[in-house]
């Protein structure tokens, strides 16, 4: 029977803490865990196809997507925590997507502008025994008017890039936004409270 020095925890709590894996490769969602301290161990993203579904409506898509990508880890890390999320904005029934070049991302901003629309991150958990816990957050975000000055300076720097709607609030977008209402890190890419409250309650210590 093993004895434990006086002073130390007993052994249970002296085992390592099973991994985390981040099943995405977004650096601001690697950034924003590193904000409240939590590193995973691997990034892994999830290559699955995120095709909207015919009349899909953007709260079930963006739960479906992270349980998708989740899903599509979890053979590959049977021992972690696994970390999947995905993010959509949609105004009203539309979800808008990742422009793939300017003149998408011009229709995007131009829909945007003027108007408030809503951010949705989808998060998924899933603990090493299994069990798997998910939520939604819904943020609403509030635009300016757009001047054609404003379009065009904006698409001509890149930064729509890879963003859903074709923005991204924590950089030279932030000066088109009087207004959100819920969790910023949503609209970044991660609500933080959210993905903590569901990792602590799968047993995960930050």
């Amino acid at each position: 029977m093993a004895v434990v020095p006086a002073g130390q925890p007993p052994l249970a709590e002296m085992q390592p803490a099973p991994p985390l894996v981040l099943a995405s490769a977004s650096p601001r969602r690697l950034q924003l865990l590193h904000q409240v301290g939590i590193l995973p161990s691997d990034v892994d993203p999830a290559d699955i196809d995120e095709t909207p579904r015919r009349r899909e409506l953007p709260h079930h898509y963006a739960r479906r997507v992270a349980l998708d990508k989740l899903g599509a880890v979890a053979a590959r890390h049977p021992d972690s925590f696994l970390l999947a999320a995905d993010t959509v904005v949609a105004v009203g029934r539309r979800i808008l997507p990742k422009p793939e070049d300017e003149a998408e991302a011009r229709a995007c901003l131009e829909l945007l502008s003027g108007r408030r629309h809503r951010v949705l991150g989808g998060v998924a958990v899933q603990a090493p025994d299994g069990r798997r816990v998910d939520t939604l957050v819904t943020t609403a975000v509030v635009f300016k008017r757009l001047s054609e000055e404003e379009l065009r300076r904006y698409l001509a720097g890149g930064e729509w890039r890879g963003k859903a709607g074709g923005y991204a609030i924590q950089g030279a977008a932030a000066a088109f936004i009087p207004k959100i209402i819920g969790s910023y890190p949503n609209v970044v890419g991660l609500p933080l409270v959210e993905t903590c409250n569901l990792l602590t309650g799968l047993g995960y210590r930050i």
